[in-house]
């Protein structure tokens, strides 16, 4: 699909965005919340392809996620004030020490770090941190029978559960985990399945064509199928400044 933006800019005159696509054109007021999506859509992805997000600490351990996303999540977070935050996918555990930091501010909750592979430097890091009373650490594949079990063991029954995934974003993967810890979620909670714009990303410098298909969005849109009890919130993301479009399942 070819796909061009186009920003005129003339302070003494007009001031528009144009959108060519599929051999037809838009106009859009350059001061306004489609054309502000729109660019934000096309940074999103240059980003991505320069890697942007790498260039991010929280307390001292990489998070290699959009700031953005993370003051999004925040919001949800405070708003439903989980027990427990499972996150699967640990990388440098970033993202694991800002949730506990969270937890820690709200008085309420710990985390939960799924990996298939920990190293021992950032196991070392994460549980030497000041924050590392807060998380437990399980290495084993995320949807593998034993880990989610051993998971369901460390949340107590009438405990109020919060899932991101952001491990292997393949869409069968990703399906696998919504089936696992979808159940884990109470009434008004969520799931959150991360870095559902690979689906956006084919044809960017570092994406790969089956990402058209294989990719998270594609696992929401099956598990929803045969979910009716979630549904999709899209007030966290809906200006486009984010790797999870989509992402955000609530449980009715």
């Amino acid at each position: 699909m070819a796909r061009t933006i186009e920003v005129k800019v003339d302070y003494k005159s007009e001031n528009i965005v144009l959108i060519h696509e599929d051999g037809a054109s838009r106009v859009l007021p350059l001061y306004s919340e489609e054309a502000f999506r729109e660019i934000s859509r096309l940074w999103v992805n240059i980003g991505w392809a320069l890697k942007y997000s790498y260039g991010f600490t929280w307390l001292g351990r990489p998070i290699i996620q959009l700031p953005e996303d993370m003051l999004r999540i925040q919001e949800v977070i405070y708003r439903i004030k989980p027990d427990v935050i499972l996150e699967t996918g640990v990388a440098h555990g970033g993202s694991l020490i800002f949730y506990a930091s969270l937890c820690k501010a709200m008085e309420k909750g710990r985390v939960i770090g799924v990996d298939i592979e920990i190293r021992p430097h950032n196991r070392k890091a994460l549980e030497e941190h000041i924050l590392g009373k807060r998380i437990t650490l399980i290495e084993g594949s995320s949807i593998a029978p034993e880990t989610a079990q051993q998971v369901r063991g460390l949340i107590a029954p009438g405990e109020k559960a919060m899932v991101i995934l952001d491990s292997n974003h393949s869409k069968d993967h990703v399906r696998k985990e919504l089936d696992l810890y979808g159940p884990l979620v109470s009434p008004g909670g969520y799931i959150v399945a991360a870095d559902g714009i690979m689906e956006d990303l084919a044809d960017v410098p570092g994406g790969r064509p089956e990402w058209v298909a294989d990719n998270p969005r594609a696992a929401i849109r099956e598990f929803l199928a045969c979910h009716p009890e979630f549904e999709v919130n899209s007030e966290p993301t809906r200006l486009g400044i984010t790797y999870w479009p989509d992402a955000y399942l609530r449980r009715k």
